[in-house]
């Protein structure tokens, strides 16, 4: 008032003041930003891999986060990665010829603790087969969920890519890596040389290894997300000849403006609120090939579609997308289950590479027991391109019927030792 301004708009002005104090960015603190900032934006411009690792430890335990810094891992960046592996990987993220290892710690249900003691049992001598990490490690130490996740994500694949035979053999290996160790601490001296050398190996189980489908399962349960792949692979020659769009091209055309899209996924997670008329809606999340989205719907849509969208279930999703603020927007519309899509989009052709000719016994009879039983899908021819030295070159034999041909017989096909790929002919 003595400068000349009526009380009132000084009170106005004072309030808000002390408004902005509450949380107002001063120049220092602007400042310190800024230097924090750029500090940021240059790591991650001039040394991406090691940056991408140093984030990805800071969430270690966090699967969310984990699942976008791996998509931009893969999608923004274009950096090359190293699956878990109990030969290459540390315990934490790390960084090898500029790729990224993805660390043991950062499975689920699975400490860093833990994969220290496989790290220090490993030393500069990598585990030769399953029987010499038993040896070299205290499994009972490491406990028995944390040996499944390892399992379950392939940690165990450079020893041997059964993850069927290793996941049920773990209760063998753990007993006996407990009898070994235990003769260790008791300073026994065997005849044979070391502790534990003479005790005999165990028989680990037989049989097949899950298919695909369920490989990828699995992992995904130690995981958090898929990363050797997708549940969907397989169905996508099919989608796309009933029109349905990947994340990546609903994108780029939804950067063109509003539009209908149909999509395919395999569900997440799924979120139901109220609305303040009590009406209820959902957030939906799913995957496709390409990347994570999430699709909300609106009572209408989801009182029926609601069967269809329980964790793991694969879905075709008709959809409004928008863009807003840079973010794509997916409004829900329709839902149907993916097998129904595929069996619309008609059969294909298969032209199945082999390398072995053992191989072709047991494609036969996937494919007689499929045509015998029914199989739901249409039908196409299949071809045999045959790949071994012995051949002047590739051979490609037609086998002169149509076949039953759908997502689950080409990943049947694809698990059997002998098959290098299996793609539409």
């Amino acid at each position: 008032m003595e400068n000349g301004v009526d009380k009132k708009k000084a009170a106005e002005v004072f309030d808000l003041l002390e408004k902005f104090a509450n949380y107002g960015f001063n120049k220092s603190h602007a400042a310190a930003y800024a230097v924090v900032s750029y500090q940021t934006a240059w790591l991650k411009a001039n040394h991406p891999v090691e940056f991408m690792a140093g984030v990805m430890n800071c969430d270690l335990h966090l699967t969310d986060k984990l699942g976008v810094y791996f998509q931009e891992v893969k999608k923004g960046l274009g950096i090359s990665y190293i699956p878990p592996c109990v030969n290459r990987s540390q315990a934490t993220f790390d960084v090898q010829d500029q790729k990224l290892v993805y660390g043991l710690g950062a499975l689920k249900n699975v400490g860093v603790e833990a994969m220290k003691l496989v790290v220090e049992g490993r030393g500069d001598q990598p585990f030769v087969t399953l029987f010499d990490f038993a040896r070299r490690v205290d499994l009972k130490r490491i406990g028995k969920r944390p040996l499944e996740m390892l399992a379950r994500a392939g940690a165990f694949d450079v020893l041997d890519p059964s993850r069927r035979r290793v996941f049920h053999g773990l209760d063998a290996l753990t007993a006996y890596s407990a009898a070994i160790h235990d003769q260790k601490s008791s300073n026994q001296v065997s005849l044979f040389g070391e502790a534990g050398d003479d005790l005999p190996e165990p028989r680990l189980p037989g049989g097949d290894d899950w298919l695909p489908a369920e490989r990828l399962s699995e992992e995904h349960k130690a995981i958090g997300f898929y990363l050797s792949g997708h549940p969907l692979d397989d169905y996508m020659p099919a989608l796309k000849r009933k029109d349905v769009q990947t994340l990546d091209d609903v994108t780029a055309k939804a950067e063109r403006g509003a539009c209908l899209v149909k999509m395919a996924g395999t569900v997440s997670g799924r979120q139901e609120r109220k609305s303040a008329r009590g009406n209820r809606f959902a957030f939906v999340q799913l995957s496709d090939p390409t990347g994570q989205y999430e699709v909300t719907m609106f009572s209408d849509t989801l009182e029926t579609a609601r069967e269809h969208l329980e964790t793991g279930a694969q879905v075709v999703i008709q959809a409004e997308a928008t863009m807003e603020s840079d973010q794509l927007k997916l409004l829900g519309r329709s839902v149907a289950p993916i097998d129904m899509a595929v069996a619309e989009a008609g059969g294909a052709g298969l032209r199945i590479f082999l390398d072995a000719p053992d191989a072709i016994s047991s494609v036969a009879t996937i494919l007689s027991n499929a045509a015998r039983d029914g199989v739901k899908g249409g039908r196409g021819p299949v071809f045999f391109r045959l790949m071994n030295h012995d051949l002047p070159g590739e051979v490609e034999l037609d086998l002169g019927q149509d076949f039953p041909v759908n997502p689950q017989i080409k990943g049947a096909l694809r698990s059997l030792n002998g098959v290098i790929e299996v793609e539409d002919a």
